[in-house]
């Protein structure tokens, strides 16, 4: 390893809980390849976690990594990813967790790329990362407590400078549905609070002083300086304004770019404070563009607003933060708030279901003080159990079983009324307190709520509520019969979106295509830039205004996903990144694609272009797939089977059958046909260089990727099929694509 190593820490925290060794170990063969992140953990995964583990063995691990713009400089690099196996979908695979906050960089500045998670412990603990020093410590106090508490009392013991990641009662209870929290209201889900509760891991903190070397940070602050500037917009990169305003060319109701003359941070210490119409060349005033709360929970929201704040690193600050007294008053919690499901679990996915009287009014349907109360009393009560939605379904799921009465079926008249859901249906949610603290208990057979924290492929077979009904239900928006909800599915680009929610084994939390739709610019010009970027116009659709599959979805779907892959592994934040497009008119509006490779370059002081990182991230996305192969079972239920396209790949029936009044490639609908999605995923797979049937990866696809060993291991099992479409035959380069459009960018001089 060289003396200094320039944004990598160079290093990689390994604890086993069962024999107590701590050791470091180095990153540096990983980092070429691998990059850092979802890249990191995944390979670790692979190579230390046979096919075959349960998520509860001592043998599964759980792996946390972050990339080399983290903790850099870097404009919105403070996420990390963590890596483990499925609490919840078919087969329990692995699965990346994402999260923002401050974790990620306290774990560079500890001078660690990564921490592994091995073994079991005996009784609860928590792991204390302080610089070079690590140790596990007793926990046993803070067993039993809400993540709020314990964080409150390690940071007390430790230093306020500390960040605490831990797990809560949903977590400590084996619950599939269990994440882990940091900085109050960051989590990681996909059942990682469950694994690390039966490893006995109550937190993780991390304290971190060490500075990460820069290559070159008078370029890593120009490519700053620039990319806030002019490229950056607002949260989900919306580039232009939700009102009129006289700066701007276009506006657009939905986008998150919401300040406007008038709007406040009401609640503000020290007073209130306006957003007013901050612009583009304004770098000063670009933590006031996305007035969070506002665009949640409603205009009532306003007068609760304390500031937004965001991760370690983010300029754009898209993290509402409230003081609803009501709140406070049912839970104790003075402070709420988010940015994602948890800020609106009531409104955006209950509300449409049950249908409560006084949640919105008006003919614009405008949601009331009612609605931020319900929303906020969730959001609080879920973040401080430590339990996780799956992007929502359990919210979808728990409004529709009460409807159905598929509740009352199971649990006893008593149980009902404690849920008391004739008082949330008239104005009271504080049941729901009792309600998710039920679902938190796992306790499945004196609570048979809490199956509903084991996910929809649990609750619905034939073993438990037997409802698999609720898979075609469209209300469900359940995607894939593994057990995961759209996630910008087909209401995103339709067969783009239904492309990238299959390839994962868990929802996908891709960014890149959503921000492209929703960014505010009319279709003509977006249509314009994927031209540009994936070859042709017809790559982009109007919304639910459809057309048959071509090679420009096709590519654009892959972008999608590497482009997303790459951002977990260099651990950017892909609800942002990339910078397709931009806010300023003087540069028609585009963006610049090649700001992630000239910052690499910058920070690790290797030459890069935007191709080798794509590149790197398709290798990622693969060896994720190679991984699933040797892990699921086939039809016969034996372990093992590369059938993609028939076992994995299976996108649900609802997509085909709704809207039956309207035909697919119709105005109006989203629909999917049949054959137009066989061909989607035969096209798919091509692009990745996968078998076109199978949708597995192939002998060149694993040679062109670098990929030999996976190769070797699958041929072992009987799992390897030739072919596949050689990588330069079958890649378009993006190079330097939309570098006409940048003659600002401090790389370019």
């Amino acid at each position: 390893m060289a003396d200094t190593s320039y944004g990598w820490a160079g290093w990689i925290a390994r604890v086993n809980l069962t024999s107590g060794a701590i050791t470091e170990e180095s990153d540096v063969e990983m980092q070429k390849d691998y990059i850092g992140g979802m890249g990191f953990a995944n390979k670790i995964m692979y190579d230390e976690v046979p096919a075959g583990v349960d998520w509860m063995d001592e043998e599964n691990k759980a792996v946390l990594a972050v990339g080399p713009l983290t903790g850099a400089g870097v404009p919105l690099a403070g996420r990390s990813t963590w890596a483990t196996l499925s609490t919840y979908t078919q087969d329990h695979l692995v699965v990346d967790c994402h999260c923002g906050g401050q974790l990620g960089a306290m774990l560079k500045y500890s001078g660690h790329d990564g921490l592994i998670i091995e073994g079991k412990a005996d009784t609860p603990v928590y792991i204390f990362i302080n610089d070079d020093k690590i140790s596990i410590e007793d926990a046993s106090a803070l067993w039993g407590k809400g993540t709020r508490e314990t964080t409150e009392a390690l940071c007390k013991k430790h230093g306020l400078e500390c960040c605490v990641a831990a797990i809560g009662p949903a977590g400590e209870n084996l619950l599939p549905y269990a994440c882990v929290m940091n900085s109050r209201s960051h989590s990681a889900g996909a059942g990682l609070g469950a694994v690390l509760g039966s490893k006995k891991v109550k937190a993780v903190v991390v304290k971190g002083t060490k500075a990460v070397n820069v290559a070159d940070p008078q370029m890593v602050a120009d490519l700053s300086d620039y990319m806030i500037a002019q490229v950056l917009g607002s949260n989900n990169n919306h580039v232009v304004p939700s009102t009129q305003q006289s700066w701007a060319e276009y506006y657009d109701k939905g986008s998150r770019w919401t300040a406007k003359k008038g709007l406040y941070w009401a609640a503000a210490e020290g007073g209130p404070i306006e957003t007013g119409e901050p612009k583009p060349f304004e770098p000063n005033t670009m933590g006031y563009r996305c007035m969070k709360s506002t665009k949640d929970l409603g205009p009532a929201a306003e007068k609760y607003t304390v500031k937004m704040a965001g991760c370690h690193g983010c300029p754009v600050r898209c993290y509402a933060q409230v003081k609803v007294p009501q709140v406070q008053e049912a839970t104790g919690y003075e402070s709420s708030g988010n940015t994602c499901v948890p800020n609106f679990p009531f409104s955006a996915y209950m509300q449409p279901i049950m249908q409560v009287p006084g949640i919105q009014e008006g003919e614009n349907k405008t949601l009331t003080d009612l609605s931020v109360f319900y929303n906020q009393l969730i959001s609080v009560t879920v973040d401080d159990l430590g339990l996780w939605c799956n992007y929502a379904q359990l919210y979808r799921d728990l409004a529709w079983t009460y409807k159905e009465g598929i509740l009352a079926e199971h649990c006893t008249p008593e149980q009902m009324a404690e849920y008391n859901f004739e008082g949330i249906m008239s104005g009271d949610p504080t049941s729901f307190i009792k309600i998710l603290l039920d679902i938190a208990s796992n306790d499945t057979k004196n609570k048979p709520i809490s199956w509903l924290g084991h996910g929809p492929y649990v609750w619905t077979d034939k073993d438990h509520w037997n409802r698999p009904d609720w898979f075609e239900n469209k209300t469900s928006a359940l995607i894939n019969y593994r057990g995961w909800p759209v996630h910008h599915a087909i209401e995103c680009f339709a067969q783009v979106g239904g492309l990238y929610n299959m390839v994962f084994n868990r929802d996908d939390m891709i960014h890149s295509a959503v921000n492209l739709q929703g960014c505010g610019l009319p279709i003509e010009l977006k249509k314009e830039m994927a031209k540009e970027m994936f070859g042709g116009e017809d790559a982009m659709d109007p919304d639910k205004n459809y057309t048959p599959i071509n090679k420009h979805k096709v590519e654009f779907a892959w972008w999608s996903i590497v482009t997303d892959v790459l951002h977990d592994s260099l651990t950017l934040c892909n609800w942002v990144w990339p910078m397709a497009m931009a806010p300023a008119k003087e540069r028609s509006y585009r963006g610049d694609l090649d700001l992630e490779a000239q910052f690499f370059t910058a920070v690790t002081g290797q030459e890069v272009t935007i191709d080798d990182l794509y590149k790197a991230g398709e290798r990622i996305m693969t060896l994720q797939r190679v991984n699933t192969v040797r892990g699921m079972k086939g039809k016969d239920g034996k372990m093992g089977c590369n059938d993609m396209r028939n076992i994995h790949d299976v996108i649900t029936e609802w997509v085909f059958t709704k809207d039956p009044d309207i035909k697919p490639f119709t105005a109006g609908t989203d629909k999917m046909e049949r054959e137009d999605w066989k061909k989607s995923l035969t096209m798919l797979y091509k692009r990745f260089g996968w078998d076109e049937e199978l949708g597995c990866p192939t002998k060149q696809c694993l040679a062109d990727l670098g990929l030999e060993q996976e190769s070797k291991d699958l041929e072992k099992l009987g799992l390897l099929v030739d072919g596949g479409v050689a990588y330069d035959e079958r890649t378009r380069k993006y190079d330097g694509l939309l570098k006409k459009y940048c003659g600002d960018n401090p790389a370019n001089a």
